[in-house]
């Protein structure tokens, strides 16, 4: 049998405790499939003295990720701190610099660095593998670097955060208001420290911008990607789209226009019966549409110790079979850099206007609407909130452009007494 392949593991929360159980737990499966043993050399974390439910007296100790990233001894350095630049970015690099494999969970790092670290691992010769920093335990890298690359990709599409996906499924499933939610989601540990990252669309953005790379043969954008979160979903717009046979997720969409490269991350109403509808919690989705293999559908865990570690724990497997392949499917010198491409697909949309309790403000409503070119489908008064006449109305096919020129147009009849939301329907 070959060599040990030895891991120099950095960051020991939740995932990297799980990567250390599995090679514990898992010694001789691990061996028998690679074809040799899977070793842990030295670990790496802010405390040193922290239980974490794992023996890790085995191993020798790093301060310094940095340090440990350039030890002789390690072949693979498995980065899981977290954070797209500090001890992340330095250790990866150093890393890279000394002949290294990386395996990394870090979606931000790579989200905003991606296309100069793939470079420098491609010129070093090593493999810099990512699957576990795009919806955890789904193999929705592997699938499209490997399984789909005889496809010329049309569309990829999913549910990439499971906190925001467990808010909106809780606030359905319970009646309670988004603010509710968010602080018993808190509570349950499902928040980032700061966490905009999650309910802002940020997390996801970073994931879906790494798969858009994948997907079209792109320069990583993530400034490319339009953001909006779910902060002013409210368990009204929730219940109203239950009625009409839909659900709210927060949708990432990525698709190669005539204009350029769209990237999305938004809340959408899709349909309740469809696979993304029956989403439920903290489950992840990603949807691929390829041009001979058609859609595919991959649903699993998005994080947690488990699924996250076990996706990097796929990535050391194919490094330890020799699997070296270019970090985002093809050599990154040809990635090409896309024109930005705003949302322009036409779709009809779910408004809802909390507007002034006087006569004449529907008509006004409706003419703002009439004049920018979108049409009413439906349209329904719901009781009243102080002076306040809460309004919902669900449009006709439309354009973005016409919708925001129309959405404009109501803000300036000064009707309105709270500002107007717009979720997209999509059908999918």
């Amino acid at each position: 049998m070959p060599d040990p392949i030895r891991l120099g593991i950095a960051g020991l929360g939740t995932v990297g405790a799980g990567l250390v159980k599995i090679v514990q737990d898992h010694a001789e499966l691990l061996a028998a499939r690679a074809g040799r043993r899977i070793e842990i050399s030295a670990v790496s974390a802010r405390s040193r003295g922290r239980d974490r439910g794992v023996d890790l007296s085995p191993y020798s100790w790093e301060d310094d990720p940095v340090v440990l990233a350039r030890r002789a001894d390690i072949d693979v350095f498995v980065e899981l701190m977290g954070g797209e630049d500090g001890p992340a970015k330095a250790s990866v690099e150093a890393a890279i610099a000394a002949g290294k494999h990386v395996v990394t969970a870090n979606k931000a790092m790579l989200a905003i660095h991606g296309q100069a670290m793939a470079e420098a691992a491609e010129a070093a010769g090593v493999a810099l593998r990512f699957e576990a920093a795009v919806a955890g335990g789904i193999p929705c890298v592997k699938t499209l670097t490997e399984g789909l690359a005889g496809n010329r990709m049309r569309r990829v599409m999913g549910v990439m955060n499971g906190t925001c996906n467990y808010i909106l499924t809780r606030m359905e499933s319970a009646h309670l208001p988004y603010d509710e939610v968010f602080e018993e989601a808190n509570a349950l540990g499902y928040l980032e420290a700061d966490p905009t990252l999650d309910v802002g669309g940020i997390d996801a953005g970073h994931k879906l911008a790494l798969l858009a790379a994948i997907a079209f043969g792109t320069r990583v954008d993530f400034a490319g990607v339009e953001l909006e979160g779910i902060e002013r979903i409210s368990i009204t717009d929730i219940e109203q789209a239950r009625d009409m046979g839909y659900r709210i997720k927060l949708l990432g969409v990525a698709q190669m226009t005539g204009r350029g490269l769209e990237q999305r991350m938004s809340p959408c109403l899709v349909p309740a019966k469809s696979p993304l509808g029956q989403l439920e919690n903290a489950m992840n989705m990603v949807v691929l549409e390829g041009d001979s293999v058609g859609q595919i559908v991959l649903r699993g865990a998005g994080a947690g110790e488990g699924p996250t570690a076990s996706a990097v724990m796929g990535d050391v497997m194919d490094i330890a079979r020799g699997y070296v392949l270019p970090v985002f499917g093809q050599p990154a010198r040809t990635l090409e850099s896309a024109p930005n491409a705003r949302a322009a697909a036409p779709a009809p949309y779910y408004l809802r206007f909390s507007l002034m309790d006087k006569p004449g403000v529907l008509a006004k409503v409706a003419t703002a609407l009439g004049d920018a070119g979108v049409s009413i489908n439906r349209m329904r008064q719901y009781g009243h909130a102080d002076t306040a006449a809460p309004v919902l109305i669900v449009t006709h096919t439309t354009t973005p452009d016409a919708l925001a020129h129309a959405l404009k147009g109501v803000e300036a009849t000064g009707v309105l007494t709270a500002a107007p939301v717009a979720i997209r329907i999509e059908e999918v």
